[in-house]
């Protein structure tokens, strides 16, 4: 009776153990097969696809336009 016990308290900490891996692995396969199965339904894409860059001109950041400013300022001895 004593190893039985101890045979399940093993068993009951391997559980608390393992137990959330083994969930969330079963949720990854799980979303391995959607994203495959959505994979399989979709029209596939021509060879020929370029990426557009966008009509939106770019603006640099305050932190560039300050680091610019400060690098044109010269330094004047007194």
């Amino acid at each position: 009776m004593n190893a039985l016990s101890e045979y399940l308290t093993v068993l009951a900490l391997f559980l608390l153990l393992a137990g959330p891996a083994l969930v969330g692995l079963r949720h990854e396969r799980r979303l391995d097969r959607q994203v495959k199965a959505a994979q399989a339904t979709r029209p596939a894409r021509s060879a020929t696809w370029t990426q557009k860059s966008s009509s939106r001109s770019t603006v640099p950041s305050t932190a560039t336009w300050y680091a610019d400013g400060r690098r044109s300022k010269k330094l004047v001895s007194s």
